[in-house]
């Protein structure tokens, strides 16, 4: 079985650095291509690009120039399930997992990004930002989708052949999962669905939502959870799985009292 997540617009290149081991991204020479015409852009053309605001043109504009392959942790490097820190990975909290369920993660867990393509748990990555909604238009490249779709649909589909379940349990959002051609997938693909009760009914709130993502990747790694029935089992945080919600497809879970964050 293989998770696959969005990355985060919030980074943490803070922190203290681990100790884990650190590997490298399967597609980096495709991310230096981007790179090098993300480099050729002023910052008031980034900014318009990505509906970004002049300060944080100018950080991505700096971040493009200074980019280079990492062979190191350091406070311009570090593993990506530890550098975001979005909401999603507020449910993951991978600073608290173990370091048997970390190393169980490099096979079970992928994070799609409009730079890297496709990233390990921890593979190194420098501070980023490239959305795969961005819509790119550089001599053959005519968008990241056109650009990253046909790799990263090979790479999915190879992960899966090598897995006890060909299963692809789909916790990142509509934009990234968009990156993969879902008619090629070599095997099951499975979107959970997560909603909070609120004014009466219940409802897919993103901020919750986006939050049970990482926490259910927490859990299927936690667990080791390799047979796709066992994810009904999911329960942290108050969610609980809803038959008469769920299709074979789309386990839902209902959580009746959001917690106060």
């Amino acid at each position: 079985m293989i998770i696959v997540l969005s990355p985060a617009k919030t980074l943490d290149y803070e922190s203290p650095l681990n100790g884990f081991d650190y590997t490298t991204p399967d597609f980096l020479g495709k991310s230096e291509s981007l790179i090098k015409i993300m480099r050729s852009y002023e910052p008031d053309y980034i900014s318009e690009l990505m509906g970004l605001s002049e300060n944080l043109a100018f950080l991505n504009f700096e971040r493009y120039q200074t980019w280079k392959k990492q062979n190191k942790p350091s406070k311009d490097s570090r593993q990506a399930i530890f550098a975001f820190k979005g909401d999603v990975y507020q449910g993951l909290e991978a600073i608290n997992l173990s370091k048997s369920t970390i190393n169980y993660s490099q096979d079970h867990l992928r994070i799609l990004s409009g730079l890297y393509g496709l990233l390990k748990p921890l593979d190194l990555i420098s501070p980023y930002r490239l959305e795969m909604g961005t819509k790119l238009k550089s001599g053959e490249i005519d968008g990241l989708y056109n650009f990253w779709k046909p790799e990263l649909t090979k790479a999915i589909n190879s992960e899966l052949a090598s897995q006890k379940e060909n299963t692809l349990v789909n916790l990142a959002s509509n934009e990234y999962f968009s990156a993969l051609d879902q008619t090629m997938i070599d095997g099951k693909v499975i979107s959970p669905i997560f909603k909070d009760f609120k004014n009466g009914k219940y409802k897919i709130i993103s901020f919750y939502a986006k939050k049970a993502r990482g926490l259910m990747a927490k859990f299927i790694l936690e667990n080791k959870i390799e047979n796709s029935k066992e994810l009904i089992n999911f329960d942290l945080e108050g969610y609980k799985y809803n038959k008469e919600a769920s299709s074979e497809n789309n386990p839902t879970f209902l959580r009746k009292e959001t917690l106060v964050i």
